[in-house]
């Protein structure tokens, strides 16, 4: 999951946007944000809604910015939960389609 750390370091670097001012908007300590540009935690689905929604994104792209994060599980559990999302006729945001 290096590479998604990495890539989310680039976005927010390009709209000149501090950790601090990420960690704010998220709600944590800006150590803890710094934990997850630095891959030492495991990115979940809400932290990624958190941060594609900050940085004006699709969740997606944030893996797909340089290649894939480590393995295809994390793209297939945001694939299954939109997936589930469709069949069960549940609003699923523009950003994140």
């Amino acid at each position: 999951m290096k590479i998604c750390g990495q890539n989310i370091r680039k976005v927010r670097r390009s709209k000149d946007f501090t950790q601090e001012y990420m960690a704010f908007e998220m709600g944590i300590s800006q150590k803890a944000y710094s934990d997850i540009e630095n891959s030492k935690v495991k990115i979940n689905l809400d932290i990624l809604t958190k941060i594609s929604t900050i940085l004006e994104i699709k969740p997606s792209d944030i893996c797909s910015i340089s290649h894939k994060c480590g393995t295809n599980d994390y793209e297939d559990k945001y694939t299954d939960l939109i997936n589930y999302m469709k069949q069960n006729n549940i609003p699923i945001p523009e950003e994140y389609i």
